[in-house]
């Protein structure tokens, strides 16, 4: 309903001011070319992010001088604060970032949005940009129409670049006719209420075009040729500085608590930081004469000086802010609490996930291993176990021996709570990935789905066990209760490795995987055939009826199966998804 009324609001107002000045239709149609390069580069980037996005990420935002870096350049490089956000909450809501290394991006990424602002200032208005724009939007489109996905890309970047410097041109060229028709700089307003009531225009801007860059463009375009003051320019610099924050509150609407937490410390640190520049703007003009006298800018030269004082102010901000990042961490986190996820509901997949093919990886891996934590309890609780004991040092025959008599546990109940939403809600998520196969997170998309099957397989299979289970604990036939305590034990012995295989992988101990791995196939086959030796040879010497043999025949095949089950997913889950899944 909001969006639809600022629609609406932007459509009168873009009514009446062509009514009042045809002229600035072709200011209009310059913000219009430069949100569509703005948009035409965003994709171009996306084109680069699968693959290695995450390990570029893992190395890059460790510290906090990486991820105040990695905001930077990529901002720097990406022109687009807005792109650099929606990766940045794509891929905490996901878990690959922890919240201090995502602040540190967005106090980044602020930084790196006021290099748009010099080249602007420094180059756009000094040189006929436009002359450049044309070969780029050729070349672009060329490649935009190969089939290839990095010349797409490469196409996208430059087509987009094009219609950036293209835009830039007709809006100082629109502002330059629209000055014969009504002049702006007669609506300026000075002292204090000058200042509130432009940084409340800055931020309406950004609100409606949610690009900060945009609103610099106008800004800087329209201070070119006099139809704003300086004083004015740097108010609306100020307000488009808090209005960016619109994006990634936007964005946080779909996202998990962890992405509301990042759009709350964007909008403090924006925030925070418009408090300075406001509170301090004598002492920065001050600073910002003296910078330009350094770098031989010209007094008059306000556009330059806008870029001085776009980048000084900000560079305070982070400044003032960095140093107190795990304190504002504390804070966002005491604000807004985490939320009581039910266990049946999936916790990372989300919008936000799907956003790149690397962070639609990494959520199905999550949740993935979530079904597995939830599976394995089922699987436990029908042999009269938990996962805190199997899991821990304590001798397993001793545990069963405790436990001798299984106690019914519901198993359609669990499954009902804790593996069908979950599940469901992987198979959908993977459904609805919108990317090609040839990609390479296809593949590991394609064996998520079947460890997820294998874990459904796995309680399924639990289920049919327990019902002979409970009947042994009471047999008088103390064979039989051995054989079902052979059974027990096998399961939560394989599974008490399987944790431990988890972990060791995890931390990419140095044991050779593949060699466990083939053990573990290797063991479940013996056992299997010993058990089968076993069960046959007790019911040749009579010591165990037919029936209880073909019962204990049925329930090894079962416990075979729940053993096989977890092994092929722990394969791809621990293993593949972490060295090998990105090769498919």
């Amino acid at each position: 309903m909001i969006n639809k009324l600022i629609l609406l609001s932007v459509f009168l107002f873009l009514s009446y001011a062509l009514w009042i000045s045809p002229d600035f239709t072709q200011i209009a149609a310059g913000v219009s070319i430069f949100l569509f390069g703005m948009l035409s580069l965003e994709q171009g980037f996306q084109g680069f992010t699968g693959g290695t996005l995450e390990r570029i990420l893992r190395v890059s935002t460790d510290k906090p001088w990486k991820s105040l870096s990695f905001g930077i350049i990529s901002t720097t490089l990406m022109q687009s604060s807005s792109l650099v956000t929606v990766i940045t909450m794509s891929f905490l809501s996901v878990g690959i970032l922890n919240l201090a290394a995502g602040i540190g991006i967005i106090f980044g990424a602020n930084l790196g949005t006021t290099t748009g602002a010099w080249l602007i200032a420094g180059l756009g208005l000094k040189v006929k940009i436009a002359s450049y724009a044309m070969p780029m939007l050729v070349v672009g489109i060329l490649l935009i129409f190969q089939k290839h996905k990095s010349l797409k890309a490469i196409g996208s970047i430059l087509a987009g670049m094009g219609f950036l410097f293209l835009g830039i041109h007709y809006m100082k060229e629109g502002f330059e006719a629209f000055r014969e028709t009504l002049d702006l700089s007669a609506y300026a307003v000075s002292g204090v209420k000058g200042l509130i009531i432009f940084i409340a225009i800055g931020i309406a801007a950004t609100v409606v075009m949610q690009s900060s860059h945009a609103t610099m463009v106008l800004i800087i375009t329209a201070l070119s040729v006099q139809q704003i003051t300086y004083d004015n320019a740097l108010a609306l610099a100020i307000g488009s500085n808090v209005g960016t924050t619109i994006t990634a509150i936007i964005g946080s609407m779909s996202a998990n608590i962890i992405g509301k937490r990042l759009a709350l410390a964007h909008l403090l640190f924006n925030v925070m930081t418009a408090c300075i520049a406001v509170l301090f703007l004598k002492q920065f003009t001050h600073f910002v004469d003296i910078i330009a006298e350094f770098l031989d800018i010209a007094p008059t030269d306000y556009t330059l000086k806008l870029a001085i004082f776009h980048s000084l102010f900000n560079l305070v901000g982070v400044i003032v802010m960095l140093p107190f990042t795990q304190q504002l961490v504390k804070f966002i986190e005491k604000v807004l609490k985490g939320e009581n996820i039910g266990s049946d509901q999936p916790k990372y997949l989300n919008e936000q996930a799907m956003a790149f093919p690397d962070t639609v990886l990494v959520a199905v891996h999550q949740e993935t291993n979530r079904l597995y934590h939830h599976a394995a309890h089922i699987v436990l609780k029908t042999l009269g176990l938990s996962s805190t004991s199997v899991y821990s040092e304590k001798n397993l025959a001793h545990l069963l021996a405790e436990q001798k008599n299984v106690v019914e546990y519901d198993v359609d109940v669990a499954y009902e709570k804790h593996i069908k939403g979950i599940y469901s809600a992987i198979i959908e998520f993977i459904s609805q990935a919108n990317f090609t196969w040839e990609m390479p997170q296809s593949g590991g998309l394609y064996w998520l789905r079947s460890a997820n099957r294998h874990l459904v397989e796995a309680v399924k299979d639990s289920k049919h066990l327990q019902k002979n289970l409970l009947k042994a604990g009471h047999s008088e036939n103390k064979f039989v209760r051995t054989e079902y305590f052979k059974i027990r034990y096998q399961i939560a012995e394989l599974l008490r490795e399987i944790d431990c295989f988890r972990h060791k992988a995890k931390a990419k101990e140095d044991y050779d995987v593949d060699a466990e791995l083939s053990r573990f196939n290797r063991v479940i086959r013996e056992q299997d055939d010993t058990m089968n030796s076993t069960i046959d040879a007790l019911i040749r010497e009579h010591k165990i009826t037919s029936l209880e043999g073909s019962s204990l025949i049925n329930d090894s095949a079962y416990m075979y199966e729940i053993k096989r089950n977890f092994i092929d997913m722990a394969e791809t889950v621990f293993v593949i998804q972490a060295d090998k899944i990105r090769e498919e």
